[in-house]
């Protein structure tokens, strides 16, 4: 039987919306940002979610991830492939490249985190030892070596709570914590897929140097690094959906 995939779309993309309406796909916890585009990859469908609405107008500590999750589970979605931007603490990492993290740190504070909120009678308690599906991010990896695309395999996702961008000092803190790439959407996208049981994999654009380790400014390197990360990304991902 084949995978139902979904994307779920972050910054530094324009819709994937392809011009149709979409679908409303209200759930328990609210509704989503968007409505759930239909997308085609070569003979692949694909379901794409906006995560920060339709035209960027939901700031990330303010998503609904609980509803955009549920949106795609009610949809039959299987596997969820998500485009993050991000920013780069290592100075042996580029920005306009793509990567594939492994791990996770959480900085957020005050989003709803969990599906289990004690109003519907039962508690989980995941196992998060390894917050990214390992099989969808190999082939996400493979789908990388068969485009030829340089991506990053592995690193730690450092989620911070947004909106604004990281003083230089919060930047030294997440270097000496792990953190290899800053962005400020993984969590908790990642959990709440995991509570659902739906196979989660991050595949992030590096867009900048994090605050306080480029040598221009950090908008500046967004402008400049975006379109080849972005180039890449597709490239990886209409070699996935050739696969599978």
């Amino acid at each position: 039987m084949t995978t139902t995939y979904g994307l779920m779309v972050g910054s530094g993309w324009e819709s994937f919306s392809e011009g149709d309406s979409g679908t409303e796909a209200e759930t328990a916890f609210g509704m989503p940002s968007a409505p759930v585009h239909r997308l085609r990859f070569g003979d692949h469908y694909v379901l794409s979610l906006a995560r920060h609405g339709d035209g960027h107008t939901v700031p990330p500590h303010k998503i609904n991830y609980r509803a955009n999750i549920c949106a795609l589970k009610k949809l039959g979605v299987e596997a969820i492939i998500a485009l993050n931007t991000v920013g780069v603490v290592s100075s042996v990492r580029e920005s306009g490249e793509v990567a594939v993290p492994d791990q996770l740190l959480d900085y957020t504070w005050g989003r709803e985190q969990t599906i289990y909120d004690g109003r519907r009678g039962n508690v989980g308690h995941i196992d998060f030892t390894e917050p990214f599906s390992g099989d969808l991010r190999s082939d996400l990896l493979a789908a990388a070596r068969r485009a030829g695309v340089d991506c990053y395999d592995g690193g730690v996702y450092a989620t911070t709570q947004g909106p604004r961008l990281e003083t230089a000092a919060e930047v030294d803190r997440l270097e000496r914590d792990g953190a290899d790439y800053i962005g400020m959407t993984a969590m908790p996208e990642a959990a709440i897929a995991r509570e659902l049981e739906i196979a989660y994999a991050c595949l992030a654009m590096v867009v900048n140097r994090a605050a306080g380790r480029g040598d221009v400014p950090i908008h500046d390197d967004v402008e400049a690094s975006t379109r080849a990360a972005r180039t890449a990304t597709m490239s990886i991902l209409e070699n996935f959906f050739q696969a599978v």
